[in-house]
């Protein structure tokens, strides 16, 4: 597809359809000018005017396999032209192989897969999965996480964009995970916070009574809200208390898994099993929506003589299973995993830690795998954020001018309240990421004239 797209509008008839008729989520319609794509290739994307950007974004954090691999375009291709759809209560060859992959890839004994659209409806069906499981209705989510937008996936969501949503689900319970930049439980070091989070955790099960909650739910390792690394210990005392007291454990992997992390799913680094898992994103880099929950062996019981209450018209779309199916594959052949692992040990994380060294508006390097964050400040003593909590308008100026050096040098960060995160295509090359970060080093210049710390 060349500059002028798949049906031969210039940008300027995009741009204009685009104003009149695209309706755009979590954005004020009047205040936003959408720039139009035309292509995409391996790490970059190309606008109409023929600029390309080196994506540190990989979209939502989905575009694991980069743009356009073409064994994963032919697979889809392929598939269309065998069968294009089939309800969800047939059995499918492209369906009954994704779920094999994916079920042989995760821990324990997860061996079942619902297949959704996207995460928000994994999140959905997990939640209906555990309270039916448990018969209890209490849901314990965690303050800084992010889950969906659909109603109840919102309503476990803990940041601002659920606000707009409340009142929502009744029984969702919110707690602090943990995160030692900002603890909550004003810890000294990492394992005084995993410590200190374990035990509010348990003090909230206690109050909220054990026998009330049907699951806790969590980012494995959190993303949008901060790339937050759970402290060696945590994951494996979520999953302890959630077996004395019978809770389901909930593990969102719908950013964190997939390559993500440098492991098939990001619970692998701490050798734990949730009850289910949320996946979507990476599972197929978003070439046809997919999503899915992959289930425990008693979880699924639950439902072998009794009617799972949930279903969609596309559950295990052919094309997106046949996707999945394939993307799974390049990852193995092409050793992805491995390599996503090696850029985050030998490229990323020492790359970052030195921009760390010479910008004073960097307060926190944090991340593994090719999912990491600079926490940005204006302070590294005070650690004021650069931007206040969930800034707006001329606030959160100082990260839109930060994002917007980066922009006009090629390179499209990934920008969250006082945060950018390096997430590019698992796929990315070692000099495609040192390219990425010589940009950032340039646009950091912007961050640090906003510094006020005394080592200013």
């Amino acid at each position: 597809m060349g500059l002028d797209g798949v049906t031969g509008a210039t940008e300027e008839q995009v741009r204009r359809d685009d104003r009149a008729h695209v309706f755009h989520s979590w954005s004020a319609q009047g205040l936003i000018d959408p720039l139009p794509i035309a292509d995409a290739l391996g790490s970059y994307f190309t606008d109409y005017s023929g600029k390309r950007y080196l994506d540190f974004s990989s979209q939502l954090v989905n575009v694991n396999i980069g743009y356009q691999h073409p064994k994963l375009v032919a697979a889809i291709q392929e598939q269309a032209g065998r069968l294009t759809t089939i309800s969800p209560a047939f059995a499918n060859d492209a369906r009954s192989e994704a779920a094999r992959l994916i079920t042989e890839l995760a821990p324990g004994d997860l061996t079942k897969v619902f297949f959704t659209n996207g995460g928000a409806e994994a999140s959905e069906n997990a939640l209906r999965m555990a309270r039916l499981h448990t018969g209890r209705h209490k849901v314990m989510a965690a303050y800084r996480s992010y889950h969906g937008a659909t109603a109840g996936a919102i309503a476990m969501t803990g940041d601002p964009r659920r606000w707009a949503s409340e009142p929502g689900m009744p029984g969702i319970v919110r707690y602090w995970g943990p995160y030692p930049y900002r603890s909550a439980f004003h810890a000294e070091t990492e394992q005084e916070e995993g410590v200190r989070a374990l035990q509010h955790l348990r003090d909230l099960v206690m109050v909220e009574g054990p026998a009330t909650i049907a699951a806790i739910i969590l980012e494995t390792v959190v993303g949008t809200n901060g790339v937050l690394v759970p402290p060696p210990g945590y994951l494996q005392g979520v999953r302890d208390l959630c077996d004395e007291f019978g809770i389901v454990m909930i593990a969102d992997e719908v950013m964190a898994g997939f390559g993500r992390c440098g492991e098939w799913f990001a619970v692998d680094h701490w050798g734990v099993a949730p009850d289910l898992i949320t996946f979507a994103k990476g599972v197929n880099s978003g070439y046809v929506p997919l999503g899915g929950v992959i289930i425990s062996e008693r979880i699924a019981a639950t439902f072998d003589q009794r009617p799972f209450p949930g279903g969609l018209t596309y559950s295990g779309h052919p094309l997106a299973c046949a996707s999945a199916v394939a993307s799974i594959n390049i990852f193995k052949e092409e050793g992805i995993v491995e390599h996503a692992r090696d850029l985050g040990e030998d490229v990323i994380g020492p790359g970052l830690r030195d921009l760390a060294d010479r910008h004073p508006s960097v307060g926190e390097v944090r991340g593994l795998g090719v999912f990491w964050a600079l926490e940005l400040v204006r302070d590294r003593h005070t650690r004021e954020p650069l931007v206040p909590f969930n800034a707006a308008g001329a606030d959160a100026a100082p990260m839109n001018d930060f994002a917007a050096a980066c922009k006009q040098r090629g390179l499209w960060p990934f920008i969250h309240f006082n945060r950018t995160h390096v997430v590019p295509p698992c796929t990315t090359s070692a000099d495609e990421v040192r390219e990425g970060l010589a940009i950032l080093d340039e646009a950091l210049d912007v961050a640090d004239g906003f510094y006020t710390g005394a080592d200013a």
